[in-house]
Parts: C-alpha cells; sequence; structure tokens
C-alpha cells in the first residue's frame, strides 16, 4: 500500500481555497499508484479556527464543499482514498456543538472515521470551548488487494499520553490504550502542532513510543504555516513498528511526500536531519513573517531602523520572508541620535539592498515643545519626554504604514516587552511583533549566527548577501541604548541582559516565584525589582500586537495574567 504525506499550509476559513489544494495534492500524484492521501488535522478550514465556528453557515458550506470535493476526486480517480481532518457538528443542542473529526472520500462520497479524544486547553490552545470529547478510539478497515487493513486513526493529541516523556498529561482516557490488542497494521495521526524549538525530536519520540506499544508503524502529518502568532513547522514523519525513523518530510515548507508501507517494514532507520537551533529559529521566524503578511494580504513591510541591534534581526528576517523589494526601512534620527548609530543602520540598508529613507524628528519634537509649553504642564521633561520620541516615531511610521500599505512589523523584543521597557503607541506600534518572543541575549545569538558561516545555506534559500557580514560586528558589539537622552543606555535602567534574562525566563516559562529564584542564586534586590517590573507591564503587553511564538510560554494568547491583581 503506497500512502502521500501532504504536508498542506492551510488558510483558515477558505474551505474552497483549502479543498482546491488539496485536489491539487490528489491531482499531482493521479499517476503514482497512491492509495491513500493523508493531510492534517482540521485541513479543511485550518487550525486554529477558533470562533469562526461559531457561524453556523459554516457548516452547511463545509458540507457542500466536502460533497463537491468527493465527486471531484472521484473524476479523477475511483481508486483514490483522502483522509481529510473538519469541525463536524453534533446531533443535538448541548454545547460544546462540535467534534473534531477526520472524514475519508473515496468513491464519490466521504465519511466520518475518526474523532478526537483529548482536547487540549492549556497555553494557546482552547479545544473545549468548541469540541467536545469522542467516547472511543477509532479504527479504520482499508479494503487493499484483497486485504483488509487495520487503521488507528488519532488526532494530534491523542498520542501524547507518555508522562515521562512530556511530564504531564491531559485527563482523560489514553486513547492508544483500547488499541493494543486491536493488531493494528499502521496508525496514522492528523496533526496540527506549532512550532517550538526541539518540539520535532519530542514529537518523534512520542510517536516512538505509540508504535513501540501497538507494534506498528506510524504516520504522522503536521500542518505546515503561519497563522496568526502560531507557527507550524511540519516535520511530518514515518515510524516503523520499532519506532525508528524511515521518512522525513522538510521543516517549515509545504510538501507532498510518498511513502510505502513496505519501507516501513524495514528495521533500520535513516538519519534525520539536525539543523542548527539558529538556523530552525531563523526559518520559523521568515516563515512567520511570510504568511502573516500573505494571508492578511499584505504586500510589503515597513521598519523603523535605528541601527540597533533588534531593528537590524527584524530587517533582515523581513527580506528573507518578503523580498528586499517589498521591505522599507525608515531612518528617524533626533538630536540624541549618535552619528555611530544612524551610519550603522545606512550601512546595514544598503547590505540588504532595501529601499531606505531618512525623516529626523527634531522639528516635530520641538513643535510639540512648543504646543505643551503654553499648558498647564510645561515642556515635556524625564521619562515623558522620552516616551514623546518614541510616540513621534511610532505615529510617522503608522502614518507611512498606512499611506502605502505597508504591514509595519514592530522591532520589540522579548526582555523589554515583559519589564515594560518599550512605548506604548510609540515603538510598540505595529502589525506584527517579530521578535517579541525572543530574549535579546537569543537577539545577539541569532545574530552573531547570521553573520557566521554556518547561515550559508539560509543565506542562499533565502536570497540573502552570499558573503560577508550582514547585521555587521559594529552593530553586534554596541551596547544596546534606546538613544532617547545623551549617552543613555539599557543598563541604566535594567540589568544586565545576561542576568536579566534567565530570571524572566524563570518567572515567565517555569513560572517560579521569587523565593525560589533567589534560592537559587539570583540577587534578591534584583529578582523582586524584576517581578515588579514584570507586573506592572502588564498593561502594555494587553495592548501589544500579536507576536510570532517560538518558546513554550510567549505573550499572546497563551498568556492570561490580569491586569489588576496584587
Amino acid at each position: 500500500m503506497k500512502l502521500a504525506l501532504a504536508q498542506l499550509n492551510p488558510v483558515i476559513g477558505d474551505l474552497d481555497g483549502n479543498a482546491k489544494k488539496i485536489f491539487k495534492v490528489c491531482k499531482e500524484i493521479k499517476n503514482e499508484d497512491v492509495d491513500l492521501v493523508i493531510t492534517p488535522e482540521l485541513s479543511l478550514i485550518g487550525y486554529p479556527p477558533k470562533d469562526l465556528l461559531f457561524n453556523p453557515r459554516l457548516f452547511e458550506e463545509e458540507k457542500d464543499v466536502l460533497n463537491k470535493l468527493s465527486e471531484r476526486l472521484s473524476n479523477l480517480s475511483r481508486d483514490l482514498s483522502v483522509l481529510i481532518g473538519i469541525a463536524e457538528p453534533t446531533p443535538d443542542k448541548e454545547i460544546p456543538k462540535l467534534y473534531n473529526s477526520v472524514v475519508i472520500l473515496e468513491k464519490g462520497s466521504w465519511r466520518i472515521v475518526a474523532r478526537k479524544q483529548l482536547l487540549p486547553t492549556y497555553d494557546v490552545f482552547d479545544e473545549k470551548r468548541y469540541f467536545r470529547s469522542a467516547e472511543n478510539s477509532s479504527i479504520l478497515n482499508f479494503n487493499h488487494q484483497e486485504k483488509l487493513w487495520k487503521i488507528g486513526i488519532t488526532i494530534c493529541e491523542d498520542i501524547w499520553v507518555e508522562k515521562n516523556l512530556q511530564n504531564e498529561k491531559i485527563q482523560g482516557k489514553d486513547p492508544l490504550r483500547s488499541l493494543e490488542q486491536e493488531k493494528l497494521d499502521l496508525l496514522i495521526n492528523l496533526s496540527a502542532s506549532p512550532f517550538i524549538e526541539a518540539k520535532s525530536l519530542l514529537r518523534q519520540r512520542i510517536a516512538a513510543k505509540a508504535s513501540i506499544r501497538l507494534s506498528c508503524p506510524v504516520i504522522y502529518v503536521n500542518q505546515v504555516g503561519g497563522n496568526d502568532e502560531l507557527i507550524f513547522d511540519g516535520s511530518s514523519f514515518a515510524l516503523n513498528n520499532e519506532g525508528k525513523l524511515r521518512h522525513e518530510l522538510p521543516a517549515f515548507t509545504e510538501s507532498i511526500s510518498l511513502c510505502d508501507i513496505s519501507s516501513l517494514q524495514q528495521k533500520t532507520s535513516i538519519s534525520s536531519k539536525n539543523p542548527t537551533s539558529q538556523e530552525v529559529l531563523f526559518r520559523a521566524l521568515v516563515l512567520g513573517v511570510n504568511d502573516y503578511a500573505r494571508k492578511c494580504n499584505f504586500k510589503s513591510a515597513v521598519i523603523g531602523l535605528s541601527g540597533g541591534i533588534d531593528s537590524a534581526l527584524v530587517a533582515t528576517i523581513a527580506v528573507a520572508a518578503l523580498g528586499k523589494s517589498k521591505v522599507h526601512a525608515i531612518l528617524m534620527p533626533s538630536p540624541w541620535s549618535s552619528a555611530g548609530s544612524v551610519k550603522d543602520a545606512t550601512a546595514l540598508a544598503n547590505r540588504l539592498g532595501i529601499n531606505h529613507q531618512r525623516i529626523p524628528i527634531s522639528a516635530v519634537m520641538n513643535s510639540f515643545n512648543d504646543v505643551l509649553s503654553n499648558s498647564t504642564w510645561g515642556i515635556p521633561t524625564g521619562i515623558t519626554a522620552e516616551n514623546l520620541q518614541s510616540r513621534i516615531r511610532g505615529t510617522i511610521l503608522m502614518a507611512l504604514a498606512n499611506q502605502r500599505k505597508h504591514l509595519l512589523l514592530s522591532t520589540g523584543n522579548k526582555s523589554e516587552l515583559a519589564v515594560g521597557y518599550c512605548t506604548l503607541y510609540g515603538d510598540m506600534n505595529g502589525g506584527l511583533s517579530v521578535i517579541g518572543d525572543l530574549y535579546k541575549t537569543s537577539v545577539f545569538d541569532l545574530c552573531d549566527w547570521i553573520d557566521g558561516e554556518s547561515s550559508s545555506t539560509c543565506r542562499n534559500d533565502f536570497f540573502l548577501p552570499e558573503t560577508g557580514e550582514i547585521i555587521s560586528s559594529e552593530i553586534r558589539s554596541k551596547p544596546p541604548s534606546a538613544e532617547l537622552r545623551p549617552e543613555q543606555l539599557d543598563s541604566d535602567s535594567l540589568p544586565d541582559y545576561f542576568i536579566l534574562d534567565p530570571i524572566l525566563k524563570g518567572l515567565i516559562e517555569q513560572h517560579l516565584p521569587t523565593e525560589v529564584l533567589i534560592e537559587k542564586g539570583f540577587n534578591k534586590k534584583i529578582v523582586l525589582q524584576v517581578a515588579n517590573l514584570l507586573k506592572k507591564a502588564e498593561f502594555k503587553r494587553y495592548q501589544a500586537p500579536p507576536l510570532l511564538k517560538i518558546s513554550h510560554q510567549a505573550f499572546g494568547s497563551g498568556w492570561k495574567k490580569p491586569i489588576a491583581s496584587r
């Protein structure tokens, strides 16, 4: 039996478009003697559809699309079957009113063959808001060449039942337990598992446990592409019945790969591709920017280029994602901007080959001072004056974005967002925060990699300069500064980032109490200061643009702290 693993990049809600994508896959492999095509979880509507699922008309359209697609596939080939993930309405009026289901399309019709049992409600997931859990595991009896194949069908979280590997498990049945006595020929998992660093390896280890428990090969097909804050890496694979890797699809790329069941009977394993963590991270962010712009109908982007390392990294990612002709940089020096920063920003724009324009803001600052000097508050001073500079820049960038229909890319990092070292309606302006889930120390690490030799493959793939530095040693070695007052440094207001970031990781990603961090040896005064800044900045983060999630805990839909609390 020959399978096609269709690692697809759907547009959420675009039922017709996603159906056409599935049909295109089937048309491409028509002459390859494929028996079964496997697509990802909720592949017809895209994942996560969120509150689009509250629209009852959606399911009439879904049914109509399935009927039409079944007919088209039957006309294409009577011997081809396709597994597709859908949202299935329940027959009663109780809530939730849907199942997260899988249908098989074959011989001109379609039918439900599986429903998801374990529904995640942690981090960015909220599936119990929409779906109810299935009560039983699913087996597809699939006829092929006079043999009845017993195929277990699971959906994403249903195989995440190994507490020793994942540290925790969703409450409920173990969907694999009832399959252990069934003597399956194959287990298939349709998935929409978002990217975080090192997760692809964990998925393979989880699936390997399933293959050993069930003594059968495992096929894992994952969604790829960016949908809002989430990035899906694909990284689909097939394992033999001993849990060894026999087939692997590329990460961050929509692709189709054929897999013969006979090849999964072999005992040997293939070598998994293991690029550096920096390369994986870079590719993830590039895909996130590309798909956010494409799916939101932005053709180009604008960036405020300061000469600092954050905006340099965002500009490089944007060029890789959109192409240099689609990225526009604006330099907005104030009286406090150093000549070196302006020079570095200009040099970076020239190296990347992007259009750039210089718009000094001194005159605008003076205009504000003139207006406010006649008010009862007087000319802004201190932090107010510094924030005003940032807001002037933010207003200019938003005006240009509106005028030219650019996507404004915010350049703030996670460390700044965590402690509020950013300005509402200023440098926080934007349609997408590219590195808002990247700590400052990680920004430096990624830029070091970009300027090193090991980035050559990515440079070629994304048409970046092939030789020489891109970010530059001048930018990478420069002490971080917002340059909003004379000789300002970030370290004037914050601990050094190599001290700050480990504390933030403990507070944000490990949810450690301050007492535990102090016991671990962190300075008590600094820990309490950072924890206080983290809490005080909550109201800012509620108003921040969506950011690309790449960590276990990002400031996005999976971060639900109250603003008013004690």
